[in-house]
């Protein structure tokens, strides 16, 4: 049975946060609040874990998983970003837009896409934010969108009661938006927009 944290969504309880990490660490899976809806998440190397969320979400080895970075150094670490890239992603980090970018080594082959692509996010929400800066290193996500359904999970009491018995932690940061981050292909020669969400897209529309 998970455990469930209420965690101030402005000012993070740093007990509870170092918890969180803990449970990250030891191999736990865990929903956390992001700016777009709550999200599942575990530590990168962790195969176990990841597993686990594979089942939860039903997906296969062709989903592109995210990683959620504290800020544009760390994407830098996994991901290929040049000069104009990084111009673009400072412009519009942290918030909600989900980036589809060319993997870098760092990446452990089995959460790339086919294509050797990963999704890279900087979230603006301050719980989030916490539990990456306690973590020192990026959180390995997916949207929490339930099989069947097309919209992420937003009620954190909603998601303890169906997924208690799956998860190890549910952090309740508040009643989260029922918008996916907006996601953009940086992997072509120009941007281009895969999904429509809270994110505005028009800086990346030619």
């Amino acid at each position: 049975m998970s455990q469930f944290f209420q965690i101030h969504p402005d000012n993070p309880q740093k007990r509870l946060i170092d918890q969180a990490v803990e449970i990250l660490r030891g191999g736990g899976v865990i929903v956390y609040p992001t700016d777009s809806g709550y999200a599942l998440g575990c530590q990168i190397e962790d195969k176990r874990a990841l597993d686990r969320i594979r089942e939860i979400r039903r997906l296969d080895d062709r989903h592109n998983f995210t990683l959620a970075c504290s800020d544009l150094s760390e994407i830098s670490t996994y991901a290929k970003v040049d000069n104009t890239l990084f111009r673009l992603l400072k412009a519009v980090t942290p918030g909600p837009y989900t980036f589809i970018m060319e993997a870098t080594r760092e990446v452990p082959r089995r959460v790339q896409s086919r294509r050797k692509t990963i999704g890279m996010r900087v979230p603006a929400n301050p719980i989030a934010q916490a539990l990456l800066a306690g973590l020192g290193e990026p959180i390995m996500s997916t949207s929490l969108i339930l099989p069947g359904e097309e919209l992420p999970e937003c009620d954190p009491y909603e998601i303890r009661q169906s997924l208690e018995h799956q998860l190890d932690l549910v952090i309740d940061g508040g009643y989260g938006s029922m918008e996916p981050s907006t996601v953009i292909d940086l992997t072509g020669e120009s941007p281009e927009v895969i999904r429509r969400g809270l994110g505005d897209p028009a800086p990346f529309e030619v």
